[in-house]
């Protein structure tokens, strides 16, 4: 989740960023900037939330197609860029270049 403005932008990734891999993702409904102190179920039976990360982000470039953002987060440090793999759908690409900094602080 990334914080712009009155909403949070999300992607869901299959797993945890790792360093130079690729994986594909799907971009997620805007989320209310509740979400980014909320940890628990999920309504409707579909599953729950758990924060992973958290800190700050600065934005390179971010656009329908393309975001690149440095992070600075309590576990992860580095660039990610999420990239739109069609007008039509989704789907997304996510790469990160950075390190892990090891257990996360809140």
């Amino acid at each position: 989740m990334l914080e712009a403005g009155d909403v949070l932008k999300t992607w869901s990734l299959p797993h945890p960023p790792e360093a130079d891999v690729e994986t594909s993702c799907e971009a997620l409904a805007d989320h209310r900037l509740a979400y980014l102190d909320y940890e628990g179920p999920i309504s409707g039976d579909r599953g729950a939330v758990a924060r992973w990360d958290r800190g700050t982000y600065t934005v390179q470039r971010w656009s329908d197609k393309e975001c690149v953002v440095d992070l600075a987060g309590a576990k992860i440090t580095g660039q990610a860029t999420l990239s739109r793999q069609s007008d039509a759908t989704r789907q997304w690409t996510f790469s990160f270049a950075g390190c892990e900094k090891g257990g996360i602080a809140d």
